[in-house]
């Protein structure tokens, strides 16, 4: 995965992290809090757009 930008859906407890990939198809991904963390220190250099509202992306 080599994207420069992600939308993330912030909650409580659970994340959920949208992106392009390079061949365009969407990547989705729900994480943990604990996951998070390890997730993002393992990725790219990106730019995160954050919302706490569901319905936005």
């Amino acid at each position: 995965m080599n994207n420069s930008v992600i939308g993330l859906d912030i909650a409580k407890n659970i994340f959920h992290l949208f992106t392009f990939l390079d061949d365009g198809k969407i990547l989705k991904k729900k994480l943990k809090r604990h996951e998070l963390l390890v997730f993002f220190a393992n990725y790219p250099v990106s730019i995160i757009g954050i919302s706490n509202r569901s319905k936005v992306f």
